[in-house]
């Protein structure tokens, strides 16, 4: 079932309900890997202010006046590394995730040659996601806390500005 979000630029005053989300979406992840402390999960509303704060570009989704996800990118040099990709539990498998995934890549057109992007290696479902939006792995690392990580990467469509 596919519901359309109004995805939107987030503000600092997003942290809270972004935190929140973020928090909700990853716990399936930390179950996954047994693992409680997965960066999402341990970041603080301190944390996310000031990367709300700063130069990253991050989206929030709406449905109505409920925030039901969001993404990041930073941008370094040529490459747009996207992260946080969250999205509320019972909004799963409606289509929000791929909406932010591309919102996000819009956002940064024009300015990047290539995304990258990482998930855990056993997460079957982000890694479909991800390749289904022209993603592939490049390479397997692993996380600090030991846990199998796959590197995606995918080119930019548009060229990459000369004055950006």
């Amino acid at each position: 079932m596919s519901a359309e979000a109004n995805i939107v630029p987030a503000g600092v005053l997003d942290a809270g309900e972004i935190l929140t989300v973020q928090r909700a979406a990853y716990l399936s992840e930390a179950q996954h890997y047994t693992d409680p402390f997965l960066p999402p999960l341990t970041e603080t509303v301190d944390e996310v202010a000031a990367v709300l704060a700063g130069p990253s570009i991050v989206l929030v989704a709406r449905s109505g006046h409920r925030l039901v996800g969001s993404v990041r990118a930073h941008l370094d040099g040529d490459t747009a590394h996207v992260g946080r990709l969250s999205v509320a539990p019972d909004q799963q498998g409606r289509g929000v995730g791929a909406q932010l995934l591309t919102a996000i890549e819009r956002a940064c057109a024009g300015r990047v040659a290539r995304f990258t992007l990482f998930t855990g290696a056993d997460s079957a479902h982000n890694l479909r996601l991800y390749e289904r939006h022209g993603y592939r792995i490049v390479a397997h690392r692993p996380s600090p806390r030991g846990i199998s990580l796959a590197v995606l990467e995918k080119p930019a469509v548009s060229p990459v500005r000369s004055d950006a």
